[in-house]
Parts: structure tokens; C-alpha cells; sequence
């Protein structure tokens, strides 16, 4: 009886090698960019990358100053993991694998392509 559970295990374990993935690299990168360690890329990047204001101020002298996280539904996958690894500007380093910032860079350009298609 021991043996037939082990031969069991031994096959579903082999099994869940090859079958597909639990959720789609879209849907991976879709999760994290809404909610990556515990922060959304959407406040400063928007719904969709094209970029949103942070905030915006008058310094004493009058001049307005905007804050905006930039567009980056053009950036390349090289670009986008340059700046999550570096947190340049206000940008926080949120310490995202290289798997991580590819499905992000995915479902960026995936949002993008779909959006085009229905204009």
C-alpha cells in the first residue's frame, strides 16, 4: 500500500511539470502591476502605462509644479527593468524578479495591442 502512494505521488508530480500554468503571463503581469508588494503601478503610470499625475504644488514663488509618473507603454523590457531596479526619481524599488518585471512589460504591451485593435 505504501509503495502504490509513492508511485501516485511519484506521477502527479511528474504530471504537474508539463501541464500549463496556473494563470497566463498576461494575467500574472495584469496582478502585479495592480498590486506589486503591496503598491500599485497604476497611481503614478495609470490603468493602461500612459503615465498620471502624482501631485502637484505651488512653490512660494507661484510657479506650479506637476509630479507625474511618465508614459511607458513604449519603453523596452531593458528600460523598464532598469528603472524598477534602479527607483530612479520618486520611483520605489519594489525588488521585482526578472520574471516579475517581464510579465508586467507583457501585460503592458498587451493592453496596448488590445486597445489599438478596437479603435
Amino acid at each position: 500500500m505504501k509503495r502504490s502512494w509513492s508511485v501516485l505521488f511519484l506521477c502527479v508530480a511528474i504530471g504537474s511539470l508539463h501541464s500549463e500554468d496556473f494563470i497566463s503571463e498576461f494575467e500574472y503581469g495584469q496582478m502585479l502591476y495592480q498590486n506589486p508588494r503591496g503598491v500599485s503601478c497604476i497611481p503614478c503610470h495609470g490603468d493602461r502605462g500612459q503615465g498620471a499625475e502624482i501631485a502637484r504644488y505651488r512653490k512660494r514663488d507661484g510657479t506650479v509644479v506637476e509630479l507625474a509618473g511618465p508614459d511607458i507603454r513604449q519603453s523596452t523590457l531593458k528600460q523598464n527593468a532598469e528603472a524598477v531596479h534602479k527607483g530612479p526619481g520618486v520611483m520605489p524599488r519594489y525588488f521585482l524578479t526578472d520574471e516579475e518585471i517581464r510579465a508586467i512589460y507583457t501585460y503592458i504591451r498587451e493592453v496596448e495591442k488590445r486597445e489599438k485593435e478596437s479603435e
